[in-house]
């Protein structure tokens, strides 16, 4: 694969001419001869990916059906066409599309950006502890990629952007947690706010206890590398004129390795544990995408950050903690640690920042994985206006969620006999909507909220068309897509 992907013109870039199945005749290009000639090829059928030599230093992408296309058949297309391109050796890519492709601009552009989300993802690999008895092939150093058509190249351009922030979610995800603790965490979103231009503030342990942050204080207090929160700003000089008092607050639960604490996690079930915090992860990427776009709009990204360890100083279960907002909670069950921490971030949010909406990510759940599976993530939004937003952007990006309930029924059924709440019911009724009932009572009632649980997506055991086993850095393009639509209120 490929260090880089640029957006740039070569001197002797690879001619690839995108066509649908079924096309005889290539319109309006300058190598339909040639074109055509490989689509008479017997055995290529157009399908979507599939990869054709036509003549010297071209080449052929199937798009699949025409009736059947959509923005994610362009990512999986790009996203196989860039491992045809890196067993070629090629190194530079200018790109046609087929006559029978909308021409429009809107579409234009987001099929540019599409495909380039494509090619970027699927090119990543985490290599970064490659020793000397690794047998991964030597990635190349660069793939240029370009256009002629000035608006499917801005969309180029852009989905270039958001795949490098979406990688840089993954590289962080995916390092271990002897290097990544709170620190590290602390550390690189410093580095990447000084280069992105936002405005960044650490919330140690010292003053997360001063502030009364008991859920973050408790979950991390064991750790050897003490909890935090990290807080990231984008307040660009420009704020579109339709969202000047608008100020979106993202928030991402960031455990950077869970034991489950004294409720012990057994069987192995530590394994990928490093994941655990992806939801803070896709906050940084996003952030850090919003800022290179400059988007015209506030937005600030939280992320509560600890490492959930046993010691002699450990919290238990039965123990009694204060919340940032007052609220008492008894913990009943350690590794439900993820909600204790997103709880002290979103009232913090609440009580500090005024946000005008809140979007939280969090690898929260086990039950939400029974519930869906790999497929989606759950979303818990009671605000009809935000939920339509959040679903929208992620059915533009591919990143599907599903609407899972969240009444007063649920709110009661963590309601607890000797505090107010209790972090986890012993019974499992629910299993998956606990957490977001528990998180309800840390989000004034006045703001509008969206909770999504990503635990059965934030990473894959198998290589997919786009992402390779790993983390797969869900969320960045559905918040950015989000913010973006927002921006231009959409």
């Amino acid at each position: 694969m490929y260090h880089t992907i640029k957006v740039r013109r070569a001197t002797k870039p690879v001619t690839v001419i995108c066509v649908f199945a079924g096309d005889k005749v290539v319109r309006g290009s300058k190598h339909a001869a040639t074109i055509e000639i490989a689509l008479a090829h017997p055995g290529f059928r157009g399908d979507n990916g599939e990869v054709v030599a036509a003549g010297k230093n071209m080449l052929a992408l199937g798009l699949g059906d025409n009736k059947q296309f959509s923005l994610d058949s362009m990512r999986v297309a790009g996203g196989r066409l860039v491992k045809v391109l890196a067993r070629m050796k090629v190194t530079a890519i200018d790109v046609e599309l087929s006559a029978q492709v909308d021409k429009r601009a809107t579409a234009l552009d987001a099929l540019g950006q599409s495909l380039a989300e494509g090619i970027a993802l699927a090119a990543w690999r985490f290599d970064y502890f490659d020793g000397k008895a690794s047998k991964k092939s030597t990635k190349l150093s660069q793939l240029d990629v370009h256009s002629s058509d000035k608006i499917f190249l801005a969309g180029l351009t852009r989905g270039v952007t958001i795949a490098a922030s979406v990688n840089e979610a993954r590289r962080m995800a995916a390092t271990p947690p002897n290097i990544c603790n709170p620190d590290w965490v602390a550390q690189q979103a410093k580095k990447i706010g000084r280069a992105s231009g936002l405005r960044t503030r650490v919330i140690g342990f010292k003053e997360a206890q001063k502030l009364g942050m008991g859920g973050i204080v408790n979950v991390g207090k064991a750790g050897a590398s003490k909890p935090c929160m990290i807080v990231l700003e984008h307040r660009p000089r420009a704020i579109s004129a339709r969202v000047k008092t608008e100020h979106i607050v993202l928030i991402g639960k960031t455990i950077t390795y869970d034991t489950g604490g004294y409720s012990l996690k057994v069987n192995n079930g530590m394994k990928g544990m490093k994941y655990d915090k992806c939801g803070g992860m896709a906050v940084i990427g996003a952030m850090q995408a919003i800022a290179a776009l400059k988007l015209p709009i506030r937005v600030t990204g939280i992320l509560p950050t600890a490492e959930n360890m046993v010691g002699g100083d450990s919290y238990r279960p039965d123990d009694i903690i204060t919340m940032h907002n007052g609220v008492t909670v008894e913990v009943t069950n350690t590794d439900a640690e993820g909600r204790l921490v997103l709880a002290d971030a979103l009232s913090f949010a609440c009580s500090d920042l005024k946000p005008t909406a809140i979007i939280d990510l969090a690898t929260l759940t086990g039950g939400v994985v029974v519930a869906l599976g790999h497929f989606c993530a759950g979303l818990f939004c009671e605000n009809d206006a935000l939920r339509r937003r959040v679903k929208d952007a992620a059915a533009a990006t591919g990143e599907s969620v599903w609407r899972l309930p969240l009444w007063k029924e649920h709110r009661d059924f963590m309601r607890g006999q000797h505090a107010d709440l209790i972090n986890s019911n012993p019974q499992r009724s629910a299993h998956p909507i606990q957490g977001a009932a528990f998180l309800s009572f840390f989000v004034d009632e006045s703001v509008p909220w969206c909770h999504l649980d990503i635990a059965g997506v934030a990473n894959s055991d198998s290589n997919q068309d786009v992402c390779a086993a790993g983390p797969t850095g869900w969320g960045v393009r559905t918040l950015v897509e989000l913010l973006t639509r927002w921006s231009s209120k959409l």
